[in-house]
């Protein structure tokens, strides 16, 4: 792990981090730029801390391609879409997209005709 807090891990979560699961790394929030930055229509899906998981975020496509990773805190995130000018929301308020759900239906389709 890097000595500087780059995005704000660290300093955005407070002192919770959940008990079984390992904490966020830059790694998790460069995996999310990239994917958001190699796809169209990106949005970015907030979801909370569990007991088990520290707070992910799911980056949802235009095409319903979507990738998860932890976070830290939701404010890291926020401010991840801020610098990439892509929508941020709460899924406990939205739920996830039709769109990614017909392409999870799309992949099973595709995996049971091989």
């Amino acid at each position: 792990m890097r000595w500087r807090d780059r995005y704000g891990l660290r300093r955005l979560r407070g002192p919770k981090v959940a008990k079984f699961d390992r904490e966020a790394t830059d790694a998790d929030i460069e995996a999310l730029i990239a994917f958001a930055r190699s796809r169209r229509g990106v949005e970015f899906y907030v979801e909370p801390e569990t007991f088990a998981t520290d707070t992910t975020a799911v980056a949802v496509a235009d095409d319903g391609e979507w990738t998860r990773r932890r976070v830290g805190s939701p404010a890291v995130i926020r401010k991840v879409a801020r610098n990439l000018a892509l929508p941020v929301y709460d899924v406990q308020l939205t739920g996830y997209p039709r769109r990614m759900r017909d392409y999870n239906e799309r992949r099973r389709r595709e995996e049971d005709t091989l």
